[in-house]
C-alpha cells in the first residue's frame, strides 16, 4: 500500500516541480526555478522510495 502512495506523491511532486521550473524560467525568476528543481528532485526520491518498498514486499 505504501509503495503506491509514495509513487503517486512522487509523480505529483515531479509534475508540480516541472511546472514551477517552467514558470520560473518564463518569468526570469531563479528563485522559483530553484524551487521547481528541488520539488522535482523530491518527487524522484519519493518514486525511488516506492520502488524500494515494492521490491522489499516482493521478497
Amino acid at each position: 500500500m505504501g509503495e503506491m502512495l509514495d509513487k503517486a506523491k512522487g509523480h505529483a511532486n515531479e509534475a508540480i516541480g516541472k511546472a514551477k521550473r517552467a514558470i520560473g524560467e518564463a518569468t526570469d525568476r531563479p528563485d522559483i526555478t530553484a524551487e521547481g528543481d528541488a520539488q522535482e528532485a523530491k518527487g524522484d526520491l519519493q518514486k525511488a522510495k516506492g520502488d524500494v518498498k515494492g521490491a522489499i514486499n516482493r521478497i
